[in-house]
C-alpha cells in the first residue's frame, strides 16, 4: 500500500507551515503536495504556545476547517496523527507506522525539534502527573490543565532559557508563586550579558519570581498519586512545589535521516539553497545546519524567524531553482514577557558596548568583533529604531571607538540606517552599487493562501491586542 507525491513536507511545526504557504503561492496542482504531521492539527505557529497560549484567555489555534479548506482548494493531502517510522532516501520513499509507503520526488525536512527530557540528565520524574514541558499543543494543553488544577500554589520552573522566562511569565500572570532554577550565572546566558540579563531578573523579582542560580535539580520528592511535591537541589536546598516546569533544551529530530545525509552541528547539513547532501532533500528550521553568509560559517539556529525564512527559501529553490539565490540570512531572535520586548540581530561574539537607561524603559547592546559590528541587541524599541538595529547590523560597519559608539548608543544605529535610506549617486561607469538587504515583496494569493495564513494572522491580532493590556 502507498501513494507517491511531487512534493512532501515532513513536520506539523512553523517550518512545515511556512514551506505550504510558499507552495501555495508559487501554486502547485492537484494532488502534488502531502503534509505529514505527528500532531493531530495542521501546522501551526509554535511560538503561541509559551507567548498566548498558557495567558489566561487562551488563544485560538488552527482547526479542522483550515485543513479542509486548504486540502479541498487546491488537492492538498494532509496526514495527521501520523508517525513515520523510517525513511529510505536513495529510494525516496517515507514508511509511515500504519505500514503506508509514501513517496515523493521532492521532500521537506522541517520535524523540528525534541524537548530535552530529564532523564537524558540522569534524572526521573517525567511522567509525574505534575511535571510539564513545552515543545506542542498537546505538551501546552496538559500544562495548562496542570496550571489551572493549582492556582495560587508554587510553580518550580527548572531552566533558564526562553522557554524558562516565557514560561515564568505567563505562570505569574496565572496567579502561580514562581522559582526559577538553572545552574548558570544568569537568565538567558546563551544571548545575555550579565547588565542585560540583571534587568529582565530584576523585572520578574518586582513581579514575584524567585531566582535559585549555580545549581541543578538533584530529584523529586513524590507523593503516592505519584505527584512532585518537592524539588531537591544539589546545593541541598528544598523548593516545595505544586508543579513543575522543564525547559532545559533541545535536540533536533533528526534520527530517520542519520547515516543517510551529511550532519553538522546537530543537525542536516544543507547549502545555500537548503538542500542536503542528498538533491531530493531539503531542510529547513531547527533542523537545519545552514551557511551564514555574514559570517561565513555553517550554523543551526533555534528560532521561528529563521523557521520561516528557510522554509519560504527551500521552496523557492525547488520551484524555480535557476532563479533563487543562495539563502542569505541575518540571525534574529525575540521575545516579549509581561510589558516587555527586546530584538536582537547578529552575532553576540566580541566585545560588549552598552547603551542607554537601564533604569528606563528602552536600553541596549553592540558586540564589536574584530572590529566590526556583529551584532545588536535593543529592548523597548519602536518599529524604526528595530528596523536601525537590524540593517546595521547586515551593513557590519567598521568601528574603530567604543567609547564614540557608546555615547551615541541607540543614535548609531538611527543615523546609520539614514544613509541607506538615500539616494545612492549617480553611476558613472565605475566601480559597483551595494544595494542592502534588497527582498522581493510577496503579494499573497487571495484564495487559498489566505486561508492558510488565517490563524496566523488571527494570533497576530489576539496577541497585540493582549499586549497592550498587560
Amino acid at each position: 500500500m502507498g501513494r507517491a507525491f511531487v512534493y512532501v513536507i515532513l513536520g506539523g511545526g512553523v517550518a512545515a507551515g511556512y514551506a505550504a504557504l510558499e507552495f501555495t503561492r508559487r501554486g502547485v496542482s492537484h494532488g502534488e503536495l502531502c503534509i505529514i504531521s505527528e500532531e493531530s492539527v495542521v501546522p501551526y505557529e509554535r511560538p503561541a504556545l509559551s507567548k498566548g497560549f498558557l495567558l489566561p484567555e487562551g488563544i485560538f489555534l488552527p482547526s479542522e476547517s483550515w485543513m479542509d479548506s486548504i486540502s479541498l482548494s487546491l488537492g492538498i493531502e494532509v496526514v495527521l496523527g501520523t508517525w513515520v517510522k523510517s525513511a529510505d532516501v536513495k529510494r525516496k520513499t517515507l514508511l509511515t507506522a500504519t505500514g503506508e509507503t509514501i513517496s515523493y520526488k521532492f521532500l521537506i525536512i522541517a520535524t523540528g525539534a525534541r524537548a530535552l527530557k530529564l532523564e537524558e540528565f540522569g534524572l526521573n520524574g517525567s511522567d509525574a502527573g505534575n511535571v510539564c514541558y513545552l515543545r506542542d499543543l498537546a505538551d501546552a494543553t496538559r500544562l495548562v490543565d496542570v496550571m489551572q488544577s493549582c492556582i495560587g500554589g508554587n510553580a518550580v520552573v527548572i531552566g533558564g532559557g526562553y522557554i524558562g522566562m516565557e514560561c515564568a511569565a505567563s505562570l505569574v500572570i496565572n496567579k502561580l508563586n514562581v522559582t526559577m532554577v538553572f545552574p548558570e550565572a544568569h537568565t538567558m546566558a546563551r544571548l545575555f550579558t550579565p547588565k542585560i540579563a540583571s534587568y529582565y531578573e530584576d523585572y520578574y523579582i518586582a513581579k514575584g519570581v524567585k531566582f535559585i542560580k549555580g545549581t541543578v535539580m538533584s530529584s523529586f520528592d513524590m507523593d503516592s498519586d505519584g505527584k512532585v511535591t518537592a524539588v531537591n537541589l544539589k546545593d541541598g536546598s528544598w523548593l516545595p512545589a505544586d508543579m513543575v516546569v522543564v525547559g532545559i533544551g533541545i535536540r533536533p529530530n533528526t534520527a530517520l535521516f542519520e547515516g543517510q545525509l551529511t550532519m553538522e552541528k546537530g543537525g542536516i547539513k544543507v547549502n545555500g539553497q537548503m538542500q542536503a547532501s542528498d538533491s531530493s532533500v531539503y531542510a529547513v528550521g531547527d533542523v537545519a545546519a545552514f551557511p551564514v553568509k555574514l559570517f561565513g560559517e555553517t550554523r543551526r539556529l533555534e528560532h521561528v524567524d529563521s523557521a520561516r525564512k528557510s522554509a519560504r527559501h527551500a521552496v523557492a529553490a525547488i520551484m524555480d531553482l535557476e532563479k533563487t539565490n543562495e539563502f542569505d540570512y541575518l540571525p534574529f531572535f525575540y521575545s516579549r514577557v509581561f510589558t516587555l520586548s527586546w530584538q536582537f540581530y547578529g552575532d553576540n561574539a566580541g566585545e560588549v558596548v552598552h547603551f542607554g537607561d537601564f533604569s528606563g524603559n528602552t536600553f541596549g547592546a553592540y558586540w564589536v568583533n574584530r572590529g566590526n559590528l556583529v551584532g545588536s541587541f535593543l529592548e523597548g524599541g519602536s518599529k524604526e529604531q528595530y528596523e536601525a538595529i537590524s540593517k546595521v547590523t547586515r551593513l557590519r560597519p567598521a568601528i574603530e571607538d567604543l567609547g564614540e559608539l557608546e555615547k551615541l548608543g541607540l543614535g548609531y544605529a538611527l543615523a546609520e540606517s539614514q544613509k541607506l535610506l538615500q539616494p545612492p549617486p549617480p553611476h558613472d561607469g565605475g566601480g559597483s552599487t551595494l544595494v542592502l538587504d534588497k527582498r522581493p515583496l510577496y503579494a499573497w494569493h487571495a484564495t487559498a493562501g489566505v486561508v492558510v495564513a488565517a490563524s496566523v494572522a488571527a494570533f497576530a491580532y489576539w496577541y497585540g491586542r493582549k499586549r497592550r493590556r498587560w
